[in-house]
């Protein structure tokens, strides 16, 4: 038994004919040449798994005035490999009218009716196929998928199933480790301004001159989980994650951060049918250390001669909670957390500690085997208890209420399968910011992303994401200035990363990473460039 491209299992010998079906349909009838154009097309395309693609030639040869049995067969067959089998059961229920098609036909329809999920009908057609003497090697063929198909169907017979999981031991306790180690290298390494600028938020108005140094990098990433499967479909565990980014040169260690993560929670996963459940819940403890400093030379960040660097350190702490509900087309989930942030006290500026909350959905829609559509919501909120708000002038009075934020965004993901090894996808978001005091740091940004995968070989992954943001900010100041004029801000990035697997654990993975940021408030205005090569070990 092997698999097929839909995933489901199905006989050496129905994969054998299906990998044949080309080669044995009858040559191209004359018929006119437009028609006759767009179906050779249409027979290219397939070849190339080009199925969509194919079955739209098909449809032009069709609408060209081309109504034969041979359309009606290879319109089947490409709507098989794009695993859409309603239409292929339709389109070769009319090519079996023929009657040189019909053995054949017969044939592919009980391939499809197996690749559909119904054995009792793909077992009568298989043998229609084998009841017949026009053709010994599809006789015994379908002799070949009849025998499988019926051992299969005794297998997954609901009585020997449970005697066979009564004598199956079950695995009490799972260890996951990944991990991952390389070399990097980045061309702006403290994301300095791309040029020189007026500093607005000095009385004094220096004119700054950035210094963009660049250097290499070493990037780790290791976690471990262990899992105890105590009941039958739900199981707890505990996982531990660190990751960092470390710089080679003494002048850029100021760079360098890391963070420790804790979590140990449940989770629960049952599938019946065409059905599934899943719960994911977990209390997460983790810790980010990195230093804050001057994006303009790399320097740690002082205030009245005194050092601040450590402003950007914190501990957070908190729950979460996943909930997917999931049927054969139709999925729906729930999301919650909430989360304290402790950041270490600086004395000499308002911290950064707040409260983050956030609920969310989605749903989810299968069009298809190969496409499919997410609409998200999701409503969050960050409550500073020690920074002030902003005034409508850009002043952060210590007098004024403490800083809120809360944030409402809208998403749309649609996905769509090319080939069996490619598929990409375009997402969109709206996220709409709103400053509960005055409003003065309100936005409104628009998040646009694509994401593209391909699967050369076995070995091979390649994967290129993109995404491009425009934030609208209909009070804010450059430089909380307003001599400096209305805030702007649009970043973009795009990220290529190639998989080479050498063995089922080991892995060399390669990442090229692109940022760009473009803002009235030149402070923030940078480009930036990565490249590492890593290897990556999952157990």
């Amino acid at each position: 038994m092997i698999r097929e491209k839909t995933g489901r299992r199905t006989s050496r010998g129905a994969v054998a004919l299906a990998a044949a079906l080309m080669c044995l349909a009858p040559a191209l009838p004359a018929a006119a040449m437009t028609a006759a154009e767009a179906f050779e097309d249409g027979n290219r395309l397939f070849r190339d798994d080009l199925y969509w693609a194919a079955l739209l030639r098909y449809r032009q040869a069709g609408e060209a005035g081309m109504d034969s049995a041979l359309l009606h067969f290879n319109t089947g067959v490409a709507h098989y490999w794009a695993q859409q089998h309603i239409r292929a059961r339709e389109s070769l229920l009319e090519a079996s009218r023929s009657a040189g098609l019909r053995v054949i036909s017969h044939y592919n329809l009980g391939l499809n009716a197996y690749a559909a999920g119904d054995i009792d009908d793909a077992l009568n057609w298989f043998r229609q196929a084998s009841d017949q003497e026009e053709n010994e090697k599809i006789r015994k063929l379908a002799m070949i998928a009849i025998s499988r198909l019926q051992a299969e169907k005794k297998a997954e017979d609901p009585i020997l199933v449970r005697v066979e999981k009564r004598r199956e031991d079950k695995k009490f306790a799972n260890f996951d480790l990944e991990g991952r180690v390389g070399f990097g290298s980045d061309d702006n390494v403290f994301r300095a301004p791309s040029q020189a600028y007026l500093d607005f938020s000095d009385p004094a108005l220096p004119l700054v001159t950035p210094e963009e140094m660049s250097g290499t990098f070493l990037p780790i990433d290791f976690l471990t989980k262990y899992s105890v499967n105590s009941l039958e479909n739900e199981s707890f565990f505990g996982q531990y994650r660190i990751a960092g980014r470390y710089y080679q040169d003494k002048e850029l260690e100021d760079a360098n951060e890391f963070s420790h993560e804790l979590r140990f929670g449940s989770e629960f996963n049952r599938r019946a049918e065409n059905r599934l459940s899943r719960v994911y819940s977990a209390f997460t403890i983790a810790q980010h250390d990195e230093t804050y400093y001057d994006p303009d030379d790399g320097s740690p960040r002082t205030i009245a001669g005194e050092l601040i660097d450590d402003r950007l350190n914190y501990v957070r702490y908190g729950p979460e909670l996943a909930v997917l509900q999931g049927f054969e087309r139709f999925s729906f989930g729930l999301r919650m957390k909430g989360q304290l942030w402790d950041y270490d006290e600086t004395g000499r500026v308002p911290e950064y500690d707040h409260e983050y909350f956030r609920f969310g959905g989605h749903a989810q829609y299968k069009f298809g085997p190969t496409s499919m559509l997410r609409l998200t919501v999701d409503k969050y909120s960050r409550r500073y208890s020690d920074r002030p708000s902003f005034d409508l002038n850009g002043q952060q009075l210590i007098t004024n209420p403490s800083l809120r934020y809360d944030y409402l965004e809208f998403g749309m993901l649609a996905r769509q399968r090319i080939t069996r090894n490619m598929w990409f996808g375009l997402g969109y978001k709206n996220t709409d910011r709103m400053d509960r005091y005055l409003g003065y740091n309100n936005y409104n940004r628009d998040t646009y992303s694509f994401e593209y995968h391909w699967t050369p070989g076995n070995r091979f992954d390649l994967d290129l994401t993109g995404n491009y943001r425009i934030y609208d900010f209909p009070n804010t100041f450059a430089f909380h200035n307003p001599v400096a004029g209305p805030k702007t801000l649009e970043t973009a990035e795009g990220e290529l990363a190639v998989t080479y697997r050498i063995t089922k654990n080991l892995s060399i993975v390669a990442e090229a990473e692109y940022r760009e940021t473009a803002s009235t408030d030149t402070r923030i205005a940078y480009d930036r460039i990565w490249y590492s090569i890593g290897v990556v070990w999952q157990q």
